[in-house]
């Protein structure tokens, strides 16, 4: 009797470890359902909101675009190097997911700076050394501004604006957004906590497994 109720426990451990494996992260941002026609079939599907197409400058003068990700998962942030308040606890948990991703040759970073008058390629090349990163893993991007807070706010609807009543002069969002291989967002993270960069960490395994990898 006894070994059959530890038989039991070992079948119930396992499948409940299967079950959390295979489930699936969610999908975050408005969807619409349309009917396309296949070989004369009506094929019913589901269209997600994805991150439009951009193209920013990274530390090394490189152009960073959509394509830079393909095929790729990615963490994105919002971020300027003078900011006082709450980026530096955010580079503080990013570089703990940078440390974690080390050995994932699908998995990057992207950081856009909120302050491209001031954020130039120098300052960020500047700022990516003095973390001990490489643009092979982490790039940090600047660009033309409005670009910038528009892509924030309509495709991975984080804040990032102008706010001269702001210690800094801008306000902006200390989430970091999980971005899947057809630039989905799956996940928001507070980046600013230990905790909840811990789920993202998971959470990055977990989205691997969908791909297989």
């Amino acid at each position: 009797m006894r070994e059959q109720l530890i038989y039991f426990i070992v079948v119930l451990f396992l499948w409940s470890c299967q079950a959390e494996k295979e489930k699936p992260l969610p999908i975050f941002g408005h969807r619409e359902v349309v009917v396309n026609e296949v070989n004369g079939q009506k094929v019913v599907d589901t269209v997600y909101h994805t991150i439009a197409d951009f193209e920013f400058v990274n530390q090394d003068s490189a152009l960073v675009t959509n394509r830079t990700f393909e095929n790729k998962i990615y963490v994105a942030d919002f971020f300027f190097t003078s900011c006082r308040t709450i980026c530096p606890k955010m580079k503080t948990q990013m570089l703990r997911v940078y440390d974690s991703i080390q050995s994932m040759p699908d998995v990057l970073i992207l950081s856009h700076t909120i302050d491209p008058e001031h954020d130039d390629v120098a300052r960020l090349h500047d700022f990516a050394e003095r973390l001990g990163v490489s643009s092979a893993k982490w790039h940090f991007v600047t660009g033309e501004q409005d670009k910038i807070y528009d892509i924030a706010q309509t495709s991975y609807f984080a804040t990032a604006m102008v706010d001269k009543s702001e210690p800094d002069g801008f306000i902006h969002s200390g989430a970091f957004l999980l971005i899947d291989k057809q630039r989905r967002i799956r996940g928001k993270y507070d980046g600013t906590m230990e905790e909840d960069v811990n789920r993202l960490i998971k959470d990055i395994k977990r989205l691997r497994q969908e791909y297989g990898t």
